[in-house]
């Protein structure tokens, strides 16, 4: 079936960064657990300390899955809009280089998954 265009698709974004009252939308994906199958979006102050993310927000995001209690935070790989970084858990999102609607990614070495099925 043919696709015709419409003409020119011209609108404003609601998702823009000063919607969200001074947050900033940001993406986690936890590589190798699809029991989240998809990345979480989450709202955060940019002067969040990013070890709060992962000592306080991540155990009711991700606590569910059998492996959360085995992570070793120091271990872990993480990507930051597609390129490597490591963070710093004293300093804020912003201080580690969090943008509004940035993906951070992370893989925990040696959990693949539910019995290592990658769910």
């Amino acid at each position: 079936m043919p696709v015709t265009a419409i003409g020119k698709y011209e609108f404003e974004p609601l998702d823009k960064r000063e919607n969200f009252h001074g947050n900033i939308i940001t993406y986690w994906n936890w590589e190798k657990h699809l029991m989240f199958c998809s990345p979480v979006a989450l709202p955060f102050p940019p002067d969040m300390r990013f070890g709060d993310v992962v000592e306080k927000v991540f155990p009711d995001v991700y606590g569910a899955h059998p492996d959360f209690e085995k992570v070793d935070w120091s271990k872990v790989k993480w990507t930051l809009n597609q390129e490597p970084f490591t963070p710093d858990f004293d300093r804020s999102l912003e201080e580690n280089g969090f943008d509004h609607k940035c993906v951070v990614r992370f893989w925990t070495p040696g959990l693949d998954g539910y019995k290592g099925s990658a769910n």
